[in-house]
């Protein structure tokens, strides 16, 4: 006779390594009951019940899954170190970002080459800026504690303001691409959004970040997190055009559409300028401040 109560349980939590082989395979099928199948279809009905029994299970284990994950932050020393070290995360955060906007900088380089075209060209130079702007601050970050060169850490924080400054003429030319040429971007839906939660997220995080980091002094991390918020706010450009021409219904017309980008991109522009106005400001301000102050130390 089955035991109810086991059974009830077995399929409330399976085996580990049944959930782990059920994942990708109702993950796969919900993509293709998106994409392939009708709706309606044996298939896609199939495919949403996996989906939706394998979402539940997972939340049955989110309470045994954060105990193990507070568990891991406390008692395993890399965690500890992970969680403990600022300037290690910041340092990942910026390598990682470092890597990520030149390798696609010098991809749409290629593109631009491979095409004959400046819309490519212009998102080249756009990332290639941001890697610049995160390799001087990596020069800093990598070797001192945050804070502990001021002097070096408000130079390269003024200098990030110029290169803002220059990173947006490359910004003028995406603008100018998507609303004279109307070079926007199409996608599929599942992929729209996809993009949309990303880059939601990324300016929460961006926004959160700016505040956060503001607490330990330091003009080099407060520049990485400004560089990462302008990042998440060109995104968001280059989202809205995305959501126009994939979820757009025919109704709006072009003229109105190249309004909405244009106002979103010059308001966005704008921005950018004001804050590198703000970081030139702010870093030559603080840098004759403090060279007036060692000056008088000395005498």
């Amino acid at each position: 006779m089955i035991d109810l109560k086991k059974f009830g349980r077995a399929v409330v939590y399976p085996h580990k390594a049944l959930l782990a082989v059920l994942t990708p395979i109702a993950a796969a099928l919900l993509l293709l009951a998106a994409v392939l199948w009708d709706t309606d279809s044996f298939p896609s009905i199939l495919a949403y019940v996996a989906s939706a029994y394998t979402l539940t299970v997972w939340c049955f284990r989110i309470p045994s899954a954060l105990a193990w994950f507070k568990r891991f932050k406390v008692e395993n020393r890399y965690a500890r170190r992970w969680r403990e070290d600022m300037r290690l995360r910041m340092n990942v955060s910026l390598y990682a970002s470092l890597a990520w906007n030149t390798l696609y900088g010098v991809f749409q380089f290629w593109l631009g080459i491979y095409h004959g075209t400046f819309w490519f060209f212009s998102l080249g130079a756009y990332h290639i800026a941001l890697a610049v702007m995160r390799f001087f601050l990596v020069c800093r970050t990598g070797q001192h504690a945050p804070g502990e060169r001021q002097q070096a850490e408000l130079e390269n924080y003024r200098a990030c303001g110029i290169l803002f400054l220059v990173m947006n003429l490359a910004l003028a030319l995406i603008i100018f691409f998507m609303v004279y040429w109307n070079r926007t971007f199409t996608h599929h839906m599942i992929t729209a959004i996809a993009m949309a939660a990303y880059t939601f997220t990324a300016l929460t995080v961006a926004v959160i970040n700016v505040v956060k980091y503001r607490k330990y002094h330091s003009p080099a991390y407060s520049a990485a997190k400004v560089i990462s918020l302008a990042e998440a706010l060109v995104s968001m450009l280059t989202l809205e055009s995305t959501m126009l021409t994939t979820f757009g219904d025919g109704e709006m017309t072009k003229i109105t559409q190249k309004w909405l980008l244009g106002a979103t991109g010059g308001a966005i522009s704008l921005l950018i300028v004001a804050t590198a106005t703000h970081m030139i400001v702010t870093g030559t301000r603080k840098l004759k401040k403090l060279i007036t102050e060692v000056g008088n130390g000395k005498q």
